[in-house]
């Protein structure tokens, strides 16, 4: 099937499933003799796994090792277990971090009086530095 088809089939993007390949988590597809991509129905299954991988939340990284341990038969469940409990001690990490986002908004937008006065609550606390380190990674 065309790269078109593939992409339906797998919830995809072709722009996506050229990436995949390009950055080699998706073997290179079959070519006709125009060049025209051809995948098979295991290609569409790899893209259904790396598709539902990215929906989870792992990494290119995380999604070619778990590639990697599908597509062994020898592999051990502890081996695919560790892999997704580092992803859910990041994720875990990453909602902490986002419940103290919620809470800093929260507060900044109760003591802004959200009137047509100047004075604004919210850019004041902007402007003055925390009282406490600040988060690891501010992007």
């Amino acid at each position: 099937m065309n790269i078109g088809e593939a992409a339906r089939l797998s919830g995809l993007s072709a722009k996506m499933i050229r990436h995949y390949e390009q950055i080699k988590l998706l073997k290179p597809a079959a070519r006709t003799d125009a060049g025209y991509r051809q995948f098979a129905d295991q290609d569409i299954e790899v893209l259904k796994f790396i598709r539902q991988a990215r929906v989870l939340g792992f990494s290119i990284a995380q999604i070619d090792e778990l590639l990697s341990l599908w597509q062994n038969p020898t592999r051990s469940s502890r081996a695919v277990k560790h892999v997704a409990q580092q992803h859910l001690t990041a994720v875990e990490h990453k909602l902490s971090e986002l419940a103290g986002m919620q809470t800093s908004l929260q507060n900044m937008i109760s003591a802004c009086s959200g009137d047509e006065h100047a004075h604004c609550a919210i850019l004041e606390q902007l402007a003055t530095p925390p009282t406490t380190s600040p988060p690891k990674s501010v992007r």
